[in-house]
């Protein structure tokens, strides 16, 4: 899968942060049956790597991938576990060419223009832009859109609900990573209700769904 068309099947990821790997299948289910396929695991967490190997294994309806990659070592790992793409909140020769050498869809992280160029003399169009609402926000990456037209982002980082539609509206923006949809408490708690409902919010954030 081409990393856009990872990005364009769900208006929002889900950037879960696993304490428990026991949480992972039945949080995954959630997200799934809420409307959001495409979930990132991040390796913050002792928990991350086998929360990635259990939903690669047992939920079938759900695209996950591995998020926080900062060392070209976790590249190999997150392969390793299942992961179907990888995020970085940043990114460095050697981590660019690491994912690259994964055969794996991936979104480098960005804030600037700079850095996004940089990208772009490597034929990556795909970015993630981090940490969007303290980088600029929506209209930043509006800004961006008249002179680098050929790169689409994922903005992560303090977007919520409420913003995440000011973020769709851009042109180069085909989705939005958000940690709104896990909370820690219902996560805790075992809540899947209640984010199976915050999924269906944000994945109506796409457009109407057909009956």
């Amino acid at each position: 899968m081409r990393t856009l068309d990872l990005m364009k099947l769900a208006p929002v990821v889900p950037v879960v942060v696993l304490d428990d790997a026991a949480k992972a299948v039945p949080l995954a289910r959630a997200l799934v049956a809420g409307g959001l396929p495409v979930i990132e695991v991040t390796l913050r967490t002792e928990a991350a790597l086998e929360g990635i190997r259990r939903i690669a294994a047992e939920v079938p309806g759900a695209v996950v991938g591995a998020g926080t990659v900062v060392a070209p070592g976790q590249v190999e790992q997150a392969a390793e576990a299942g992961s179907r793409f990888l995020v970085s909140p940043g990114c460095t020769d050697t981590l660019r060419a690491a994912m690259t050498g994964s055969g794996l869809p991936f979104l480098p992280g960005v804030s600037t223009a700079s850095e996004a160029m940089a990208l772009l003399e490597h034929g990556i169009t795909e970015l993630k832009f981090f940490p969007a609402k303290p980088a600029g926000g929506a209209p930043y990456l509006r800004s961006l859109a008249g002179p680098l037209p050929g790169l689409s982002f994922c903005p992560t980082g303090g977007i919520t609900l409420q913003t995440a539609p000011d973020f769709l509206a851009l042109p180069n923006v085909p989705c939005v990573g958000g940690t709104w949809l896990t909370p820690a408490d219902a996560v805790a708690s075992g809540d899947w209700a209640r984010i199976e409902k915050l999924a269906a919010e944000a994945a109506a954030l796409g457009g109407p769904v057909a009956a």
